[in-house]
This record gives structure tokens, sequence and C-alpha cells, in this order.
């Protein structure tokens, strides 16, 4: 799980694939924020921890709970330079669906993951070399990734790029087996600044995977061993004029080789209150199609799963394959105590549905699904 000093902890929890590869492009990023990062090194270390309780819910059902806690620390490294490095743990227990949101079976698991980055500034831009690790108990990831940012002279445009992989070794402990997965990305972005009250970023990637897709703890699952994934992110931040508050907004679409495509639009606002207190609301709706694979509930057959054609390569009836939409509502409080010392805590509630798809064609023989968030986070700066 990537987590840098401006990085909300986050857990994919009915994901069985470690996010530690995602560290080495996600957190290049998030060090440029949403703005033009000027070419020098941070004046000040920071300490961060952060811990997150993370809980998923059908009706009649708990599924999937979540314990998170990560620390990282953020310093400059002489004049030209500054490191990144945090180490995070989570505890995951519950119930996973076999198949659809039927026949929950017993889930627990550790993980422990460490990151890493170095970066390099000179007069107009930086390099970062970024590099992860993440262990459970029967999956182990390695990822490494560079990134480099050029800045205009008057500091108005950023241009990034970066290159990162990822090997990971799969070993299921039901599953009797070993097999691998190499995932490559590739991004390039620009950051503008239009007014002095608007900043804008489009970024582009695409992602390279082959080995082992399939998901062994699933009944009825037999996926590609290829993949391919392309993303375009657009940011704008609008800064409202007379007062202190921020207007975020962004939207995602991303498409890949099993069909699947989504899209995912975000709105956050940013209000001082004073007194070194900021309230930041959100929403964010998303929307997918199906993976072209994927085994919809029938409802002949149902509660039982359906069976693929005896001539079907692939299938599954994993419903995150599904066609589907989502909701979620949060809010973010933060507190400046003084210059060394600030905290924060989010809450965040999720809700899904087949019927909520945009383009329709959802699946409306799954249950309902919640997840609820709450984050809590502390920093001190020396």
């Amino acid at each position: 799980m990537a987590v840098h000093p401006w990085a909300e902890v986050a857990v994919a929890a009915t994901e069985r694939e470690p996010q530690a590869r995602l560290w080495a492009l996600g957190a290049c990023l998030g060090l440029l924020g949403t703005a033009v990062q000027a070419s020098t090194p941070p004046e000040r270390a920071e300490v961060q921890f952060k811990a997150l309780d993370y809980r998923e819910r059908q009706p009649g059902a708990n599924r999937v709970d979540v314990q998170a806690a990560t620390m990282s620390l953020y310093t400059p490294v002489g004049e030209r330079a500054a490191l990144l490095v945090s180490q995070t743990v989570d505890a995951i227990s519950g119930a996973s669906p076999l198949y659809h949101t039927q026949r929950l079976t017993p889930l627990k698991d550790f993980r422990r993951a460490w990151s890493a980055a170095g970066t390099g500034y000179f007069n107009n831009g930086s390099l970062t070399a970024t590099a992860s690790t993440s262990d459970e108990n029967d999956y182990h990831s390695k990822a490494g990734g560079l990134t480099g940012t050029w800045n205009s002279t008057d500091r108005n445009t950023s241009l990034t790029g970066g290159v990162g992989v990822s090997s990971d070794v799969i070993r299921p402990v039901y599953g009797g087996f070993e097999d691998r997965k190499i995932v490559r990305d590739a991004l390039v972005g620009m950051t503008r600044v239009l007014t002095p009250r608007d900043i804008v970023q489009a970024t582009l990637s695409h992602t390279w995977g082959s080995g082992y897709f399939t998901d062994p703890y699933k009944l009825l699952d037999e996926r590609p061993r290829t993949r391919h994934i392309s993303r375009g992110l657009l940011r704008w931040n609008h800064h409202i004029g007379g007062t202190d508050q921020t207007l975020r907004m962004s939207y995602r679409y991303s498409t890949d080789s099993w069909a699947l495509k989504s899209h995912t639009a975000t709105i956050e606002w940013v209000s001082p209150m004073g007194r070194g207190w900021t309230v930041t609301p959100s929403m964010r709706a998303y929307s997918q199609t199906a993976a072209r694979f994927y085994l919809p509930v029938d409802p002949k057959v149902a509660p039982a799963p359906p069976f693929p054609r005896s001539d079907a390569l692939y299938y599954s009836a994993d419903q995150r394959l599904s066609a589907f939409g989502a909701y979620t509502l949060g809010i973010r409080v933060d507190k400046a105590f003084n210059r060394d010392w600030s905290a924060d805590v989010k809450f965040e509630h999720y809700q899904q549905r087949g019927a909520w798809a945009w383009a329709g064609g959802g699946d409306r023989g799954l249950a309902p699904f919640t997840a609820l968030w709450l984050q809590l986070g502390l920093v001190k700066r020396f």
C-alpha cells in the first residue's frame, strides 16, 4: 500500500492483489500534489502516523474487516535531495464470497509493506526513484519505479513522465501451487496554472500485465494471463475568490483488455474554518461495465452459481468484475495545533448496487454492498 506525506491510508480490502506496485508511480505523483512544486527539497522533516479501520457489509452478513497502520518519514537530505520511507502493517479478517455474493468463506491475513523514495532536485525539475515490497501469507510483491518532472521557468507548467514495474509471487494456501505475475506501468502528465485561482492536471497511463490473474479462492474463476489497462485522469482545483475555500474536482476513465470500462468522478470542498481547523466534505461516483467473461447471476439456478459454456476458456463469478455503480460520501476534518503538530480524521461511507451502473446492464442478482472507512492521522514536523 503506497503512502506518502500527503496520501490517505487506503486499503482495497476486497482485492487479493497487494498495492505495492502502485507506489512506483502513484507516490511520485503524490509528491507533486496538484500544483507545480518548487525544485527544492522540503525545508523541514515530517513524521506521519495513519490508522485505518475498514468494514464491509452486505444484508445478513459481515464480510471483511481491516485494521491498518502506517508510519512514514519525509525528510530533506542535504540541499538538493529528499528521502521518503514508510512502513504499513494491516490485518484482514472476515469472510469473502466464494462466488458472486454467495457462500462466504473465512478470510484472515496479515500484511507488512515497506516503501522508499529518493528525490534529487535540479534547477527546473526533479528525478525520483522508488522501491517497495509487500508480504502476505500467500503473496509477495516487489516493485520499483522512476519518475521525472520538468518545470517551466515561470513555474506555471510542470511535465511528468514515469515508468514502473512489479514482480509478484503467488502461493495460495489452498491452491497447492506457485505462480508469478509481472506488471509494467508508464505514465505522462502535465500540470498547468491557468489563473491565480485555477490549476489543472491531465495524466495518461498504461499498464501491461502478464501472468497469474485468476483468484484461486473463488469457485468458477479462470482469467486470461494478460491484462492491459489504459487510464486518463483530469483534475481541476478552483480557489473561491474572496474566501479561503477551494473546490477540487477530478474525473478518471479506464478501459482494459477484459472489456471492463470504468468512470470515476470526485468532488471535494476544502473549507478552512479558522483557528487551525479545516473541513473537507467529498463525494465520489463510480460505474463500471462487466468483464467479457463475467458470469452474471442466473435467476433460474440462484443462489447456485451459473456454469460457463463447455467451450469457454475464461470465466468468473467474482462480483468485482460485474457491472455496477457506487457512491461514496465522506468528510475530513484537519486541525493544525501549531507549526509543528497537526491531526486529521476522515470518515467515508460507500454503497454499491448493480442497478446503479450508469450505462445499465448491471447484475441485479448481487446483494447490496456497503463499506465504512474511519481514518485517523497525526503529523509531527521538526
